[in-house]
């Protein structure tokens, strides 16, 4: 048995107190007769990535467990004390899914803050990650965290840091913090801190949540004419379960739908292969719903319920699954066209989107002069964008292809509960106009442009795959294409130089955003292909974006396959 000695050095400590019984048995069992699985196990440190601490559950230190997440809360804790000596009482909120171990690791992190003195306000069970954005901000705490692996397998686990203003951690604070969590070994951890330090917290805050959700509402007549607008919700075994129906309800609708099976919080996803509403099948028992109720949409959301799949009726009365950058589309041109009905656009309203969304969003806010920002992957760089522009500009909504969409800054996270109510709002204001959902796509594709996008992740798991998704990126970076699909390179996009190179013009000019393992290849007939490893799973991830006019909403099926013929041409050059 072929056992690295750097590896084993680092597991053996694994053998012996502190760690309990169950955990040096399973490292044990490694050692002995795994030693591959050893070697992933333990050749690194969870790191916080795009979306903070995440992975598959077990022991080692690449493993989500009550030790990692221990080491992780005692490094975050002496970070918030060095940060925040002056002040005479630090307060956080934790929150988790439903996913497995998820309430063990968030009393353990409960408990090593309580041992830390620091107040916790724990949600009493499962909630959305973004009403833990909302508590953060909500009882004035300096940072939060959430037991979540968001839409991943049900194998993985994660830990998302928050800071004062409800949003992800970021540099420098990212950084610290890890770095405070390196310094941090088991025996150091303070686990299991005074119960008064902890204080349960749950309908109250969910009050304060959604009635904020409801404010937002730009349409309340529509809804009232519209208010038995059939909606079919599923919160695939997640948080959403309680607070996307609540929410709903608050804002004036009476007929939602839900699916009884998938209506039970449950780590194993059981109905599903998969809990991300990325993927068509696991909308599949919502849409057959919608198809026996007539219904006008579907909306399904991911465990911890921040982000939210849509389907709708096509021209044919088939139905659809939007993918994030077409539902990002209806969101921003609702509330910009909205606004501008209602008198609402005084000049210093603004959008943000990530590099990888769609432009369309640019192009609506422009011929609407409305601002837009461009930030990197994750929606922490989003409510970076909400931080500096904070009281002097009005944040109208935003988001990601990857089906996170916002429009309120008083969440600084993505947020699905409130979006649930904002789609639903939509469907109910194209409803009064004779219009649906996919009518009101149709209206912005032949104002804007008919914009399509695709994905494709591919999987590289483990040590070896990291390193092989690290040649990838080097190839594409010293290597790239001159053509893609017969068209030319025109500019390349380097996020990790921070540079944005003019074939044309040879004319280098920097991105103006921080580093960032990306490369964008935009073409001459208007195609822009994004390639980039996820920073929270083992992919690397392709974006393709490709554009065509509309002349008339009769050519749509003929453009649309024209674009989708496009995409594929452009799949298969890249391998």
């Amino acid at each position: 048995m072929n056992l690295n000695t750097e590896i084993l050095a680092k597991a053996q400590p694994w053998l012996k107190a502190p760690f309990d019984e169950d955990t040096r048995s399973q490292v044990k069992d490694l050692i002995d007769h795994h030693p591959e699985e050893l070697t992933d196990c333990f050749y690194k440190h969870l790191e916080f990535g795009t979306g903070g601490l995440r992975g598959i559950m077990g022991a080692g230190t690449n493993r989500m467990n009550i030790y990692t997440v221990g080491m992780a809360t005692q490094g975050l804790c002496n970070y918030l004390r060095k940060t925040f000596v002056s002040l005479p009482e630090i307060k956080v909120a934790v929150a988790h899914d439903s996913r497995n171990n998820s309430r063990l690791f968030a009393e353990t992190a409960a408990g090593v803050f309580a041992a830390n003195g620091i107040k916790v306000y724990l949600f009493e069970s499962l909630r959305p990650t973004p009403e833990l954005s909302f508590a953060v901000r909500h009882f004035g705490c300096r940072s939060g965290i959430v037991i979540t692996a968001s839409h991943n397998p049900k194998e993985y686990n994660g830990y998302k840091a928050y800071w004062d203003d409800g949003a992800q951690v970021i540099p420098p604070h990212d950084k610290a913090i890890i770095e405070e969590v390196g310094k941090v070994s088991i025996e150091t951890v303070k686990f299991n801190g005074p119960k008064e330090m902890i204080t349960l917290i749950g309908k109250e805050t969910d009050e304060a949540y959604t009635d904020m959700i409801v404010q937002l509402t730009l349409s309340p007549e529509a809804i009232r004419r519209h208010h038995d607008l059939k909606i079919v919700y599923t919160p695939i075994h997640g948080t959403g379960v309680k607070l996307v129906p609540m929410t709903l309800k608050k804002k004036g609708f009476t007929n939602i739908y839900s699916i009884a099976e998938q209506d039970v919080p449950d780590g194993n996803f059981p109905t599903v292969k998969s809990p991300n509403p990325e993927e068509p099948a696991a909308l599949n028992m919502a849409v057959q719903k919608a198809k026996e109720a007539d219904a006008d949409i579907v909306m399904g959301t991911d465990p911890d319920a921040d982000r939210v799949g849509i389907a709708v009726k096509d021209g044919r009365g088939e139905w659809i699954l939007l993918n994030g950058n077409q539902a990002a589309a209806l969101l921003v041109y609702y509330l910009i066209c909205r606004r501008k009905e209602l008198g609402m656009l005084k000049g210093k309203e603004y959008i943000v989107k990530t590099i990888v969304t769609t432009d369309l969003l640019t192009e609506i806010a422009t011929q609407n002069k409305v601002t837009h920002y461009d930030v990197l992957t994750g929606f922490k760089w989003i409510a970076d964008i909400l931080r500096k522009n904070e009281g002097t500009a009005t944040f109208i909504g935003g988001g990601e292809e990857s089906y996170g969409y916002l429009c309120s800054d008083a969440v600084r996270d993505k947020d699905a509960v409130m979006s649930c109510a904002c789609f639903a709002e939509i469907a109910a204001w194209a409803k009064d106009q004779g219009k649906t959902l996919f009518d009101i796509l149709l209206d912005i594709y032949l104002q804007y442009g008919f914009y399509k996008e695709a994905g494709v992740s591919v999987v590289k798991t483990g040590k070896s795959g990291a390193e092989e998704i690290l040649s990838m990126m080097e190839g594409y970076r010293n290597r790239p294409p001159e053509t893609i699909n017969g068209s030319p390179v025109v500019k390349i996009q380097d996020y990790a130089k921070q540079t944005t190179a003019d074939l044309k013009t040879g004319k280098i000019t920097p991105t103006g955003l921080p580093k960032s393992d990306v490369l964008q290849f935009h073409t001459e007939d208007g195609s822009k292909i994004s390639i980039r490893p996820s920073g929270t799973e083992p992919k690397i991830k392709y974006y393709i974006s490709v554009k065509e006019n509309l002349p008339s909403a009769d050519a749509y099926e003929s453009v649309n396959r024209l674009i989708n013929d496009r995409i594929e041409k452009i799949k298969k050059e890249l391998g």
